[in-house]
């Protein structure tokens, strides 16, 4: 395949991601999630899906230089824990807005959250520009989990 289509095959797959993770999301932010007890660094609602989509872009580019990368088993490796860290992403959305399972939500962003570490030391060993665009996914899911924690200890 040639390298434009597999860039956009990398951005359908992460907006694919993201636009079934919004159909989670969107319709539960002004009930459910207006409700909950949130703590003080909790950002206004309209900054997520800026940095979300500035996020996918940026995971996006990070696939396709993997792939773009020789066949061999450190891409195979880089390659499948982004997309298992993809799906866990995805699972989030419909466990912790969904299913309004703040429990449940914490332990799967946590596992996101070992899941991206790891994604970016396989990434690292492949191409380098390729991990360091996921660091900022990390951080971001990094404060996603302390403000999952917060949530979580807010609403017993």
């Amino acid at each position: 395949m040639k390298t434009a289509a597999r860039l956009i095959v990398c951005f359908a797959l992460c907006f694919a991601v993201a636009a079934l993770g919004a159909m989670a999301t969107t319709p539960n932010i002004p009930g459910w999630y207006a409700s909950l007890n949130k703590p003080s660094f909790t950002p206004p609602n309209y900054v997520f899906p800026v940095v979300w989509n500035i996020l996918y872009a940026l995971m996006a580019i990070s696939l396709w230089r993997l792939w773009e990368e020789a066949p061999g088993n450190a891409r195979k490796r880089a390659v499948t824990l982004f997309l298992l860290q993809l799906a866990v992403n995805l699972a989030w959305s419909f466990i912790f807005f969904g299913a309004k399972a703040i429990g449940a939500g914490l332990i799967t962003i946590v596992v996101l959250d070992v899941l991206v570490i790891g994604t970016i030391y396989a990434a690292w060993k492949v191409d380098r520009f390729a991990a360091a665009l996921l660091l900022p996914y990390l951080l971001w899911i990094g404060y996603a989990t302390a403000l999952s924690v917060e949530i979580f200890r807010l609403n017993p």
